[in-house]
């Protein structure tokens, strides 16, 4: 007895040959099931441009080594799986272990939560992330003006409001005042 599937599923292939929506919706891909969030907002761009500002600021700073990368830039770990964070750190160690032009961890992912792709954030993707062996997820609530940090690879969570200062387990010299994030 043969069962169709209730849901297409999709190779990495014709992952990346579906046209980009005209919308800037995010297309993803966990396991071969197709995601799409829908587009962000203004604020959504606002705090990504001051994240990106102060993380490259600290990181400097304390003299990591390693890059920033923007959106488009994916994560992918076989045929089935694709994932687009907002933003993600890569030490120059952890890229070493890598094949060249194929990123399949990341030492820090940047999801920043809308209500329409908060509950996705929080569970289906930082699962996936999980299971990637990213080391750490920052989850930046714009409506709650705080940053939630999960330590994957040490096992805590802390959560950092608009009068902290946001502390990394992976990159723990830098220090960030979550207030530059938001103003």
């Amino acid at each position: 007895m043969s069962k169709e599937p209730l849901v297409k599923t999709y190779t990495l292939q014709e992952f990346w040959d579906l046209p980009d929506p005209a919308d800037r919706s995010k297309l993803e891909l966990i396991k071969g099931v197709l995601y799409m969030s829908p587009p962000p907002g203004e604020i959504h761009d606002d705090v990504w441009g001051n994240l990106n500002k102060e993380l490259q600021r600290a990181i400097d700073r304390c003299d990591y080594r390693g890059r920033i990368y923007a959106p488009r830039a994916v994560l992918w770990i076989d045929d089935s799986t694709c994932l687009e964070p907002d933003l993600m750190y890569i030490s120059d160690e952890l890229k070493r272990e890598m094949k060249p032009k194929h990123r399949t961890r990341a030492d820090i992912v940047v999801e920043i939560l809308s209500p329409n792709t908060a509950v996705y954030d929080r569970t289906t993707k930082s699962d996936t992330y999980r299971a990637m062996g990213i080391r750490e997820m920052w989850l930046v609530d714009i409506e709650a003006k705080e940053v939630e940090v999960r330590s994957f690879e040490m096992g805590k969570t802390a959560v950092y409001k608009i009068a902290d200062v946001l502390r990394s387990e992976v990159l723990p010299e830098i220090d960030i005042p979550v207030t530059a994030l938001f103003s």
